[in-house]
């Protein structure tokens, strides 16, 4: 009875690969197609809705992490050891699962021992996870929008194959990134047949020096997406074709540009190209954006077709009647959408400039962003140095969203969201909380006793200060909990920030 009252584990199922080959001979008993893989079947097997099937396959797990919000072990290490005693099947430290190391040497010979020694596994891996140990360590690095900072994967050299590139097709994306495909002759890779690689630009295609038929050398970076490493020069025909990179969209035939230092070329043609039109309205309804649940990618591309929506601000002119005579559309599934769209207006401030789609501006950026402006129409009067000048915002992202913000046609866009009811400004003053510390701009680290870093970072924000990621000249103060980096402090000595309790916020809040 030593574990907390709330807690969560973490871990991933996988399919053992004496029950894959299993499944995969009865299967052939039956005359069924073979499954490709241990790792798609059992993917595929947990989205199955019949579990006296699932149950059949035998699917197995590890836990892997310990999460709670008041964390009663200094370590990751410690948390996986008692999780075991708890009764979760956990990495066995005996069989040298999980291991401290206290040196990158320490670090390499655990991974080249598994390198060497994975195939004596009875289940299938494609490299090790390298984290930080300690806790304290853990929440003073912190995240970054996709991940964190104190774990890192080490990928196992991938498995290579030889095959024949057919010929190179080019992609659109949302913000009119053109990508150039490789669609190759059929061939087993790890498991999964592979027809297509990435050849991610014009200098990576320079670089390879590819011609048509040539045969080239395919591998899955990661043992997940095949990419082509180089070219059999022996075997080239001496009259094959140069792969060329085009000149126009293949969408729309606007002539591509390519700005300096840039990688990719882009299509210009932003709100003309279907492409872009339609990945920008699905990049308006994702989860991480307006989260409109009951459209997905496909609805998108049906109303689309149908003349429904032709950009982000139609969606919110869409009824019911506008939907049902569409192919596929049932009533449940068009209220639902119906219900989506309208419950999106309440998504805050900085989810809908996420939303936008805005060249550059991520999450973090985002969030930023709206955090400094407060609202949609101080954001796009902003000028260039008014920008840069907020934490964290350089000279490129200032001028994707200048350029954004002064197409007369995207000004319209957010008028017509505007009407429609939209969040373009964060809480007002009241909703927020007395402004005291309007002005101040904070660097929060350490551990805390009666908030986590978290929750003092959004009570911060919530009385007006900024939070930044580093200690510098602009810093005013370093709220500093138990087992914070040894750096920071130093430097804020140095630079003479004044460094503060929480209690001492608190103080200054109430104040």
């Amino acid at each position: 009875n030593d574990f907390p009252d709330e807690f969560e584990m973490r871990g991933e199922v996988f399919l053992p690969l004496d029950q894959f080959r299993r499944i995969n001979e009865e299967r052939e008993e039956i005359g069924e197609e073979l499954y490709a893989n241990p790792r798609n079947t059992a993917s595929g097997t947990l989205k199955m809705k019949d579990s006296r099937v699932v149950s059949q396959r035998k699917l197995d797990c590890f836990m892997y992490a310990f999460a709670a919000d008041q964390i009663p072990f200094e370590n990751h290490f410690q948390s996986i050891i008692k999780a075991s005693d708890w009764g979760f099947k956990t990495p066995d430290p005996k069989k040298r699962m999980i291991e401290k190391a206290s040196s990158i040497e320490e670090v390499m010979e655990f991974v080249d021992y598994w390198d060497k020694t994975r195939e004596q596994l009875g289940f299938e891996i494609d490299g090790i996870v390298i984290k930080v140990n300690s806790y304290a360590q853990q929440e003073e690095l912190g995240f970054t929008a996709k991940a964190p900072r104190w774990a890192i994967s080490y990928k196992f050299k991938a498995e290579q194959v030889s095959t024949v590139l057919e010929s190179v097709t080019f992609q659109v994306g949302r913000t009119g990134a053109i990508t150039p495909v490789a669609n190759l002759k059929p061939v087993l890779l790890a498991g999964t047949t592979v027809k297509r690689a990435s050849l991610h630009n014009a200098d990576q295609i320079a670089k390879l020096d590819l011609h048509i038929s040539d045969h080239v050398f395919v591998e899955k970076g990661g043992e997940i997406i095949p990419k082509i490493l180089g070219v059999d020069l022996t075997k080239r025909d001496p009259g094959s074709k140069e792969v060329e990179f085009i000149e126009q969209c293949p969408e729309c035939g606007t002539t591509l540009v390519r700005k300096e230092g840039e990688a990719h070329h882009y299509c210009p043609n932003e709100d003309g190209c279907p492409p872009q039109i339609t990945g920008r309205i699905e990049h308006f309804i994702s989860r991480k954006a307006m989260n409109i649940d009951g459209l997905g990618s496909e609805s998108v591309e049906q109303f689309y077709q149908a003349g429904l929506v032709n950009n982000i601000t139609d969606l919110y002119s869409l009824n019911k009647s506008d939907i049902l005579p569409l192919e596929r559309m049932a009533e449940k599934s068009a209220q639902n959408i119906i219900n989506g769209i309208a419950a999106s207006v309440n998504v805050p401030f900085h989810k809908v400039l996420f939303a936008l789609g805005i060249r550059y501006v991520g999450e973090t950026v985002a969030k930023k962003l709206a955090g400094h402006f407060k609202t949609i129409d101080a954001l796009m009067a902003a000028d260039f140095d008014a920008l840069i000048d907020v934490d964290e915002i350089g000279e490129r992202i200032a001028e994707s969203v200048i350029d954004y913000f002064s197409n007369d046609i995207h000004c319209d866009w957010i008028d017509k969201l505007k009407l429609a009811g939209l969040q373009f400004e964060i809480e007002t003053i009241a909703e927020q909380g007395v402004q005291t510390l309007t002005g101040f701009k904070f660097v929060v680290s350490g551990v805390f006793s009666n908030f986590s870093r978290d929750e003092i970072k959004l009570l911060i924000e919530k009385h007006g200060g900024q939070i930044l990621n580093g200690v510098s000249k602009k810093t005013d103060y370093l709220v500093a909990g138990e087992k914070m980096g040894p750096s920071k402090l130093e430097k804020a000595h140095k630079l003479g920030v004044s460094i503060i309790s929480e209690d001492e916020l608190e103080k200054m809040i109430v104040d």
